[in-house]
């Protein structure tokens, strides 16, 4: 017998345009607040540098206190860039938010810069870096979560021995193959790279090798949701997110802007393409078409939990959206899978 579809929130702790940092830190934890009471699993936060209109630079900040701020959902790194800082450091960091908020901190790791070459510079990352040495730093991370080792000359205080859940980020095959080789968990971020969501699936539950963290592949699947009373007020509600990633493509601020009747206006034919093409994976509409969409993705890929991405404008249309979703999800059933901290 399977179970009611998983469902999580990722947040990118948008700003809108003249608006404060503290401002939308606030409405992100009103927001970690409800979807705890509505059963979301997990509340995410994206680490992203030097781009204007994202407050969610200083993730392991943030989940601290949107973990202080609730009381039983899970809080996590969705992800952590892993090659911008020293494996030592990260397990310090969440070794002590795991002491702060035991049984309730993800780990959540990506290998991608997370920002342009200045700001890699700026993060002090060596330029030359492609990603490759991305096993390497997550093997090294893991001896300082893990328990101590005879002879271990350095050591992780706080996080020695927490065994923080690990979860692996990707956008195309290289850590879906990583994760399935490892045993872990897997998040696909289908929210901005749909194009090789259904490749990446397949290959990480060809390489998966049972571990102690998970006997069976357990895969997260990152997308776009809007749900909304119509589908014409849930496509209305979409021209937010197709704004922000058409001024991302033109190299412009990425804040909030409201919703607009129609994007016809606002873009070329390419730009039009590129972010349809970006977005193609979303799931908006009425409650009837986001379970549509829903099922057809779990259908798909097989997977067990979906990472939702709601950005709206108006903080309560995001609100009602993460109601709806939660409401759709418990009428979605999943095949079990047992996962350490999923």
């Amino acid at each position: 017998m399977g179970r009611e579809l998983a469902v999580s929130v990722l947040d990118l702790v948008g700003m809108r345009t003249g608006e404060s940092a503290g401002s939308a830190i606030a409405r992100s934890v009103e927001l970690a607040q409800q979807v705890e009471q509505l059963g979301y699993k997990r509340y995410w936060l994206a680490e992203h540098h030097s781009i204007s209109g994202l407050a969610c630079s200083a993730t392991p900040v943030l989940i601290g206190h949107v973990a202080a701020a609730t009381k039983a959902i899970r809080v996590g790194s969705g992800g952590v860039m892993l090659p911008n800082h020293a494996p030592l450091v990260v397990a310090e960091q969440f070794g002590t938010l795991e002491a702060l908020y035991p049984g309730r901190i993800d780990l959540g790791l990506g290998r991608a810069p997370g920002g342009d070459f200045q700001t890699m510079r700026a993060l002090r990352r060596d330029l030359g870096q492609s990603g490759e040495d991305f096993p390497a730093l997550l093997a090294e991370l893991r001896t300082y979560l893990g328990p101590e080792k005879p002879g271990q000359a350095v050591k992780a205080i706080p996080g020695q021995g927490s065994n923080v859940p690990i979860t692996l980020l990707g956008s195309s095959g290289f850590s879906a193959q990583l994760a399935g080789m490892l045993g872990l968990p897997f998040a696909f971020a289908a929210h901005f790279a749909p194009e090789h969501l259904l490749a990446a699936a397949q290959l990480y539950r060809e390489n998966f090798r049972p571990s102690e963290v998970t006997r069976e592949p357990y895969l997260m699947v990152a997308v776009q949701v809007i749900a909304a009373e119509t589908d014409a007020a849930a496509r209305r509600l979409f021209t937010t997110p197709q704004q922000r990633f058409l001024r991302l493509i033109r190299n412009q601020p990425v804040e909030l802007l409201p919703p607009v009747d129609s994007m016809e206006s606002l873009w070329q034919d390419s730009e039009r393409a590129a972010v349809e093409s970006r977005l193609r994976a979303a799931i908006v509409g009425s409650d009837r078409t986001v379970k549509a969409g829903l099922e057809k993705l779990v259908g798909d890929t097989g997977a067990d939990e979906v990472i939702v991405v709601t950005d709206t404008y108006e903080h309560a249309d995001r609100l009602q959206s993460y109601r709806r979703v939660a409401g759709i999800a418990a009428m979605i059933e999943v095949k079990p899978t047992v996962a350490v901290g999923a």
